[in-house]
């Protein structure tokens, strides 16, 4: 059960009489981070007081408390997520930099870019059970029954912790379920204007190829040239598939543009370059 950002005050508090280390990892663990700092902020007559000494790695003697949390969490501005397509093996992924103030909705068309879906599909991220999206575009065909939708504009990439993990579902119908992580916050010597790709691995499967088992299927079809399906299904991809692909200076662009509204798609992978005969 995580603390309150009172119960963050408290501790601090009381760390003035007892013998106990207060931790940055302490307030970093906890969801209600934020609000601890800036609860913290407003109260820092307590600064000149003397505390334990907090420690990350390697102590510090005294420092003030309440400038050391709030210079630490303020100088974040940038933060590293993993997203990883589900069930796919061996893993499609992709390892994004993003602005800390970017919200899911943003979050979404990043994902979008660094895989190059369509953005044509519904999608949704389940968050702790919780289900964040279009509130009404996912309602509007709900039941009673159903799980109520939360607003994706309101939840900001820094109101995760580092460490945290959610589901972005995207396609309904093929079912396609990415593994989001917060791999890290980042002090960049600029706050970004931009997503980028720093790594990545494999190409995603082609735009409504079925799902998991219809990507499975479709692979073997393209690996076989006397499948009898094999002339259709590779014309029906553009003529050329490698589910190795992954090219990173095409992607970071994609990632770049990702919030640009007249952005185009690439409607098939990238066909390899030619070399001129000798």
């Amino acid at each position: 059960m995580g603390c309150s950002f009172e119960d963050h005050r408290d501790l601090i508090r009381a760390s003035e009489a007892s013998s106990f280390d207060y931790t940055i990892a302490d307030v970093h663990r906890s969801p209600w981070r934020h609000k601890a700092v800036e609860s913290l902020d407003e109260n820092r007559a307590l600064d000149s007081a003397k505390y334990p000494a907090m420690r990350r790695g390697n102590h510090l003697d005294d420092p003030p408390p309440t400038l050391f949390i709030w210079a630490m969490f303020e100088a974040a501005n940038a933060v590293q997520v993993r997203v990883s397509i589900d069930e796919i093996q061996p893993n499609v992924w992709r390892r994004l930099v993003l602005p800390v103030h970017w919200n899911l909705e943003q979050l979404h068309l990043g994902i979008q870019a660094a895989f190059n879906w369509w953005n044509y599909h519904l999608y949704e991220f389940r968050i702790g059970g919780l289900r964040y999206g279009e509130v009404e575009t996912l309602t509007e065909d709900a039941t009673d029954n159903d799980p109520r939708v939360f607003d994706q504009s309101e939840v900001r990439l820094q109101d995760f912790e580092q460490g945290a993990v959610f589901s972005y579902h995207y396609d309904f119908g093929d079912a396609w379920r990415h593994t989001v992580a917060v791999e890290e916050f980042l002090t960049l010597s600029s706050t970004p204007k931009y997503g980028s790709c720093v790594a990545g691995e494999r190409g995603r499967p082609p735009e409504d190829v079925g799902g998991v088992s219809g990507y499975e299927r479709f692979l073997e079809t393209i690996a076989d040239r006397e499948d009898p399906e094999y002339a259709e299904t590779i014309r029906w991809c553009g003529g050329y598939f490698d589910p190795e692909w992954f090219d990173l200076s095409i992607v970071e662009k994609d990632v770049r543009n990702a919030l640009r509204s007249n952005v185009n798609r690439r409607l098939y992978q990238p066909k390899p370059k030619a070399f001129p005969k000798k």
